[in-house]
C-alpha cells in the first residue's frame, strides 16, 4: 500500500500541473505510476466538472465558458499531453523513413504539421464546449479523463515501447499482470459509470475509447513502438472525441 501511495504522488506530480506538497521518488514504485494515472484522471476530471458547473450555475454563456472549458486541460496537465499532440504530428506527418520520424519526434524545433495540429484541435474543442446545451449531462466530464488515461496507463503497460522511450529498459521488466488489469478495472469501471450517471449520454465514454485507438493506431504503426509523446497524442484526441460526443448527444 505505501508503494502504491509513493506511486501515486509520483504520478499526481509528473501529470498535473497542480503543485504537490511531497516531492517523492521511488525507483521501485515507477512502474505503478501509469496503474495510478485514471485516478489522477479522476482528480482532474472532477475539477473539470466543478468548473462547467460553476460556469453554468453563474449563468455564463457557453461560448465564454467554452473557452474556460478548453484551457483548463492544458493548464491542468502542463500542456505536457499537448506536447506530445504536437511531437508525433510532426514525426508522423513528415512522411520520411522511421529512423527519420523518431529524429523528428525528440526534435525540440516546432514543425508546420504541430502548429496546425495543434490549432485545429483547440478550434474543434472550443466548438464542442461552445455548442453545449443546457441538457447535457456534465457529470461526463468526470469520466472522460479516467477513460483516456487508463486507455493511456493500458497501451503504455501492453504495447511494446520505443527504444528511447521511457517506458522501456528497467521500466518494461517491473510490469506484472496485476497492473493490466487494474488498467482494465479502472477503464471497465469509468465507463459504467459514466453510463449510469449519463445515461446514453454516458456512450461518450465510447467515444474516447475509440479515438484514443484510432489515433494510437496511426502513431504506432508510423513510429513503430509506444512512447509518452505517443500516449499524450493519442489522449488529447481522444477527449476532444468525449466531448464532442457528448455535445451531439444532448442534443438528440
Amino acid at each position: 500500500m505505501k508503494r502504491i501511495l509513493k506511486a501515486f504522488v509520483m504520478s499526481f506530480s509528473m501529470f498535473t500541473a497542480i503543485p504537490c506538497p511531497f516531492q517523492i521518488w521511488d525507483e521501485e514504485a515507477r512502474p505503478l505510476m501509469t496503474v495510478c494515472l485514471p485516478a489522477v484522471g479522476a482528480i482532474l476530471g472532477a475539477l473539470w466538472f466543478l468548473l462547467a458547473w460553476g460556469l453554468k450555475a453563474a449563468g455564463i454563456p457557453w461560448i465564454f465558458s467554452g473557452a474556460i472549458l478548453t484551457a483548463y486541460p492544458l493548464f491542468i496537465t502542463g500542456f505536457m499531453h499537448m506536447d506530445g499532440l504536437m511531437d508525433v504530428t510532426d514525426a508522423v506527418k513528415s512522411w520520411r523513413d522511421r529512423d527519420e520520424r523518431l529524429r523528428i519526434l525528440k526534435d525540440s524545433h516546432t514543425g508546420a504539421f504541430a502548429v496546425i495540429a495543434c490549432v485545429m484541435y483547440l478550434i474543434l474543442l472550443f466548438a464542442s464546449f461552445a455548442s453545449f446545451s443546457d441538457n447535457v449531462k456534465l457529470t461526463c466530464l468526470i469520466f472522460i479523463p479516467v477513460i483516456s488515461r487508463a486507455m493511456s496507463a493500458l497501451c503504455v503497460t501492453v504495447l511494446k515501447p520505443l527504444q528511447v522511450s521511457e517506458y522501456s529498459g528497467s521500466y518494461r521488466e517491473n510490469i506484472k499482470k496485476s497492473h493490466v488489469i487494474i488498467c482494465l478495472v479502472f477503464l471497465v469501471a469509468a465507463l459504467a459509470l459514466m453510463i449510469v450517471l449519463g445515461r446514453w449520454q454516458g456512450l461518450s465514454g465510447v467515444a474516447v475509447i475509440l479515438g484514443y485507438l484510432l489515433f494510437l493506431r496511426k502513431a504506432y504503426k508510423s513510429l513503430g513502438g509506444m512512447s509518452g509523446d505517443v500516449s499524450g497524442y493519442a489522449l488529447t484526441w481522444s477527449e476532444l472525441f468525449g466531448i464532442a460526443a457528448l455535445m451531439l448527444l444532448a442534443l438528440i
